[in-house]
């Protein structure tokens, strides 16, 4: 009995020493008890019930989590705040087109023509710049009478013609004071190499030196001294001839070339004066074909015999010469065709002539229309207007008036006509 006391006197001071052997600082968790587990008996060594004691754990406590934030809450500004000068671009604003049809400017007078009358020579200097236009002419082009240039200028890029007076087509033209010799500078510009295409177009400068004429009355043969009438004189007598397509009310260049069958073609001729003296235009005569070629086939003269518009007689159309409204243009209408089994482009080329305003109508400077009625004039001398059904020209009962001064050239233009198809019900 003695010995078993003894020996469990030393197992519980062996329990008792390690319990006092664990560190301070060390504690049980403590965990929240979720559910109690029945308490348990153990007998003891000496046969009394020993209640074990159960630790109760608890759960360790959750911080509560952030409460969300409200992105879309609104800041309040604190103190004043500065305005925003930044706005949306405005879209930029398109140009407006201006009403009304397109105003062709006239261009300005160029003066590149210079002429030096001698006693027995002709002298002319021209340009390379011929046009004023900062494009040089091609100088095989241009000839004086037929003749061409004699030499050339380097440093005033300009070319030298000089003639006899009787020479390089010259026209002699006797008044009651003094004599006049005239020569007919031209240009006729071809393609250029290479392309089909001209960058200037055909011109006409007419020139004339004035001599007077003085006499000695003796027993001798009269001998005419020839004085120049003026040394130096420069030529603006630039003419440039044209053709236009015109709007119905003749106040503009017509945008289209494009037609229909039974339209009327307005169509006006002109002659570009510069500062010459005023002139008077007139249509000789035009012809109308399939290619740029005047002489290409098929053709159709609708203007011939100096004048006369003879598509309304041949056709019975309504083609005719308006009357005319100032001298330097001529105005007429053409009833819109076509060639037979052709549905290109048609050509017209006409041949004009321009003399001064100051001179009479005659056979030969005439535009007459026919009518039911007979022929008409568009100068309101329907006199000249006779020879339309022979032949027109000198010793046909015209007042022609020899000294007038006489320019001539040409100028063409195109146009479509399309058959007017219209639906039938």
């Amino acid at each position: 009995m003695g010995s078993k006391l003894g020996f469990g006197g030393l197992l519980m001071l062996f329990a008792l020493s390690l319990s006092e052997a664990q560190p301070a600082s060390w504690q049980k968790p403590t965990w929240q008890q979720t559910h109690q587990e029945p308490e348990q008996t153990q007998e003891s060594e000496y046969g009394k019930p020993v209640q074990q004691e159960i630790p109760t754990f608890q759960r360790p406590v959750q911080k509560p989590a952030q409460e969300p934030v409200d992105f879309q809450s609104k800041q309040v500004l604190q103190g004043p705040v500065k305005e925003l000068a930044w706005s949306f671009p405005e879209a930029p604003e398109e140009p407006e087109e201006p009403m009304g049809p397109f105003d062709l400017k006239t261009p300005l007078p160029a003066n590149t023509v210079a002429v030096q009358c001698g006693e027995n020579v002709v002298q002319v200097e021209v340009k390379k710049d011929f046009f004023g236009i900062n494009q040089h002419i091609q100088p095989s082009a241009l000839t004086l009478g037929g003749c061409a240039a004699a030499g050339e200028d380097a440093g005033a890029e300009a070319l030298i013609f000089e003639s006899e007076l009787q020479a390089c087509g010259s026209v002699l033209t006797m008044t009651e004071d003094g004599l006049i010799y005239s020569f007919t500078l031209v240009y006729a510009p071809e393609a250029l190499p290479g392309t089909p295409v001209l960058r200037t177009g055909d011109a006409v400068v007419g020139i004339e030196c004035h001599y007077s004429r003085k006499h000695d009355v003796s027993s001798d043969a009269l001998r005419p001294t020839w004085i120049p009438y003026a040394a130096t004189k420069i030529a603006e007598e630039l003419l440039v001839f044209s053709l236009q397509l015109m709007t119905d009310d003749w106040q503009f260049e017509r945008p289209s070339n494009q037609y229909f069958l039974g339209d009327l073609i307005h169509i006006q001729a002109s002659v570009m004066q510069y500062m010459h003296v005023p002139l008077r235009v007139f249509v000789d005569s035009c012809v109308a074909t399939t290619a740029p070629d005047v002489n290409s086939i098929p053709s159709y003269a609708f203007i011939e015999n100096h004048g006369c518009m003879v598509d309304a007689k041949i056709t019975g159309s309504d083609s005719r010469f308006l009357p005319r409204v100032q001298d330097d243009e001529l105005q007429f209408q053409l009833e819109a065709f076509r060639f037979q089994q052709d549905s290109g482009l048609i050509y017209i080329t006409c041949f004009l002539k321009a003399t001064a305003a100051s001179s009479p109508t005659d056979a030969e400077h005439k535009a007459c229309s026919f009518s039911p009625n007979g022929w008409t004039a568009a100068d309101r001398d329907d006199r000249v207007c006779g020879c339309c059904d022979s032949g027109c020209g000198f010793g046909s009962g015209s007042d022609q008036n020899a000294d007038t001064a006489l320019w001539e050239g040409e100028a063409s233009l195109s146009f479509m006509v399309k058959e007017n198809l219209r639906s039938t019900k």
